[in-house]
């Protein structure tokens, strides 16, 4: 790999949309640096939504993801994450509990929530998108991810938000398909940091 083309395989600690942020790097690499590491103590992926009219937020723990970016042909570029859906904590016991359920996420069925991004679209000024298709629970909707890309030194930081409609998903079923305890908008919030490793010398 080299500076014109990355490709990331990362796991850690966050989650939904977000791994697949690191490969933007690429657009700002040093000649010599070729990959890219998420910092999993300073980079988060946090989900927020309303209930019986009080706001929450929540994160998913665990997920996978990799991408092949090419800041030259953005157009061209890859990306694919896989999150866990029964990693989704809020901090509430009882919505902790429910979220794997068959009315929410139905992780017995289909335990992932998969993002593929079959293309990127450079905005300038560091703003960018990925547009792609997110599946959950065997659903599957377009979805465009815009997110903001800075550096400080060796680190890169992405900054992102998409709004979406459980609903859309088939996320609330039963009494839950309505808004009238739990909103239809959900948010997804991407913060991620990383650092350029050393050459490998291959």
């Amino acid at each position: 790999m080299n500076a014109r083309h990355l490709c990331l395989l990362a796991a850690l600690q966050g989650a939904f949309l977000c791994a697949f942020l690191g490969a933007f790097l690429g657009e700002a690499l040093p000649a010599a640096a070729a990959e890219w590491a998420v910092d999993p103590a300073r980079s988060a992926i946090r989900f927020s939504g309303v209930q019986v009219g009080v706001p929450f937020t929540g994160r998913f723990e665990r997920f996978t993801a990799s991408v092949d970016f090419d800041p030259a042909k953005p157009e061209a570029g890859h990306a694919l994450v896989l999150v866990d859906l029964a990693s989704a904590r809020t901090g509430d016991v009882q919505r902790d509990e429910a979220l794997p359920q068959k009315d929410w996420f139905d992780v017995k069925a289909a335990s992932q929530a998969r993002f593929e991004a079959t293309r990127f679209v450079d905005k300038g000024q560091g703003d960018y998108a990925a547009v792609g298709t997110l599946t959950i629970r065997g659903t599957s909707r377009p979805v465009t991810l815009p997110f903001h890309l800075t550096f400080d030194g060796g680190a890169a930081h992405a900054v992102g938000r998409v709004g979406l409609v459980r609903t859309e998903f088939g996320v609330g079923q039963g009494a839950w398909a309505s808004g009238q305890w739990v909103a239809l908008d959900v948010g997804v919030e991407v913060d991620i940091v990383a650092t350029a490793q050393p050459a490998s010398g291959h």
